[in-house]
């Protein structure tokens, strides 16, 4: 019996594969047909169920992952690989997640693709791309040693906000042949779903990078106030920013100004603290933070001429950094800088530093900048209250004790003399000595009260200075502090002063045949100045300087300096600055 002829279809004459053919050829066409049809009715369903899941899924790593699994199973893919691209500049691709490679087989394979070839094309035209045989194509560089056989492949851009993220690349369809131009329109819509899930993931996490940096700033604030001070503090701001940053290394930098910076603390690095005390400052760029009082970031630390070189870190090894200034606001409304905080990442985590927001570093670092001022003066007022405190005790103890001892005493010896000679004279006698040394006990307590926990305090270690060299000069040398001296004058300086003051004093005995010698200790304008004049016969054009020369080392270590000069009415004056900062 003769079979009908197919119908022609509305935009022409029937398939010439089907022209001729018997009854049960055509049948079998028409099921494989609705099996394709049911099929890709299934794989839209899948895809749909896929992009419900991958909305709810905000980690970015396991989303990824997700897609690239997803993007396989869809189109039958026995390999699918995702290539994130890169924002720093120093390779395409930051991010090459695969399936279908086993972790033997990568091994093998190598280093991962860095985007160029055929990955590299897609980069360059975001487009799908459909291909028989890779490597019939020109772009194609071949597949490296090791590497399993691929022939099919369909690759298809991600987009974020109309920008490309990355790459979906599949290859090798399991039921043989090539892949489809279906195959290709459900790969493009799971991209665009992709890229919506993609970019709620990446909001997510920002929103939770900016939370890590208030808590960062809070817990700043909160131990700053307490009992930690001094480098301490500076370490634990070192801390934290590195460890929400996620960057590899950072360090805080201090000084008085931008041309005396100095390094003080290193976090993400085992450096022995004597190593950092003598770290040396060639150039910085940490100094164009501090002058212009914005954040800086150095695309390249390890290959910038100006960049910091201390000799104890591997700056070489460092790719992208960002400085920020310690800024904050004084009592009197002045705008001052403590030091920079720098961040910075190797080359290999370069991209690391693209997904850091420069406002909230920068923010934190003004916060730590006041908590640092605020724990200062915490620490500050309660030495003076301490002082104060001690001197409220001594001045009782005079005033009051010692005085109604002072009278008890006058009253025993008054009757003493009454008393005449005898055993109650004896008695009275041993009570008049016994009231005199409570009272040199006590005077000695209130010395002592003044005195306590000042070792290293300046005030105190000046004035015994100056009082046992008024013994080898036969004269007291005035002596006059300006100033919060005792409270600004840390425990760092006070031995250089001390020194410089000591070898001031001895050449004045020695040489000068001065009649009058002044000692002044001023702090102003965040430096600490020591002057020491005399009218003695002056300084000799053949003097030997290895005094003077120690005072300038030692002025020098601290980022000052020392002057000596003739006074205005003759002898000598000598000038010793350091900064406080």
């Amino acid at each position: 019996m003769d079979v009908e002829p197919t119908p022609t279809r509305a935009d022409g004459d029937p398939p010439e594969e089907l022209a001729g053919a018997g009854f049960e050829e055509l049948l079998d066409e028409v099921l494989h047909r609705v099996r394709a049809a049911r099929d890709e009715q299934v794989r839209w369903r899948l895809l749909l169920d896929a992009v419900v899941t991958m909305a709810a899924d905000l980690s970015l790593d396991d989303l990824l992952a997700r897609i690239v699994r997803i993007a396989g199973d869809l189109v039958g893919a026995r390999y699918a690989a995702l290539g994130v691209l890169s924002t720093s500049g120093q390779q395409r691709l930051r991010m090459f997640l695969t399936q279908g490679v086993g972790p033997e087989e990568a091994a093998a394979i190598g280093d991962l693709p860095s985007g160029h070839g055929l990955l590299g094309l897609i980069i360059d035209r975001p487009e799908p791309l459909r291909l028989h045989d890779i490597a019939e194509h020109p772009e194609s560089f071949g597949f490296p040693a090791n590497h399993p056989p691929m022939r099919s492949f369909l690759g298809v851009p991600i987009r974020t906000r109309d920008k490309v993220f990355g790459n979906l690349y599949l290859s090798e369809k399991e039921s043989g042949g090539d892949f489809t131009a279906e195959d290709e329109g459900i790969v493009v819509a799971l991209a665009a779903a992709a890229g919506v899930a993609i970019e709620n993931a990446r909001l997510y996490e920002e929103a939770d990078r900016r939370q890590r940096w208030l808590a960062a700033t809070a817990q700043i604030t909160t131990t700053l106030l307490g009992e930690v001070t001094g480098d301490e503090g500076l370490q634990l701001v070192a801390d934290l920013a590195r460890e929400v940053a996620g960057a590899d290394l950072a360090w805080i930098l201090t000084g008085p100004d931008a041309e005396r910076l100095r390094l003080r603390v290193v976090s993400g690095l085992e450096i022995d603290p004597d190593e950092i005390e003598s770290a040396t400052l060639e150039s910085s760029s940490a100094g164009t933070a501090v002058r212009t009082g914005a954040p800086l970031t150095v695309e390249d630390l390890g290959a910038e001429p100006q960049a910091t070189d201390f000799g104890v870190l591997p700056l070489r090894e460092l790719g992208p950094a960002m400085m920020f200034p310690l800024r904050d606001v004084d009592p009197t409304g002045r705008i001052g800088t403590e030091g920079v905080l720098t961040l910075a990442w190797t080359r290999a985590h370069a991209d690391a530093a693209d997904q850091v927001d420069v406002a909230l570093p920068a923010a934190f670092a003004e916060q730590a900048a006041l908590a640092l001022r605020m724990a200062r003066g915490t620490v500050e007022g309660r030495r003076l209250a301490v002082y104060e405190d001690r001197d409220r005790i001594g001045r009782d103890l005079h005033d009051v004790v010692i005085q109604r001892l002072f009278a008890i005493g006058l009253n025993l010896q008054g009757a003493l003399r009454r008393a005449g000679d005898g055993p109650l004279a004896t008695r009275l006698d041993e009570a008049i000595v016994e009231i005199d040394d409570t009272i040199r006990d006590i005077r000695r307590t209130i010395f002592e009260l003044g005195a306590m926990d000042r070792s290293g305090d300046v005030q105190t270690e000046v004035t015994q200075l100056v009082e046992r060299a008024a013994s080898a000069l036969k004269f007291r040398p005035t002596l006059a502090f300006e100033g919060a001296v005792r409270l600004r004058v840390g425990p760092a300086i006070v031995p250089d002063l001390v020194a410089v003051l000591a070898e001031a004093l001895s050449n004045t005995t020695r040489h000068a045949g001065a009649t009058q010698v002044s000692v002044l200790v001023r702090v102003a304008d965040d430096a600490a100045t020591l002057r020491v004049a005399d009218d003695g016969t002056g300084i000799p054009d053949d003097v030997a300087e290895s005094g003077l020369a120690n005072m300038r080392d030692r002025a020098a270590a601290h980022g000052g300096a020392c002057v000596v000069r003739a006074g205005e009415t003759g002898g000598t004056v000598v000038e010793w600055t350091v900064p406080l900062s």
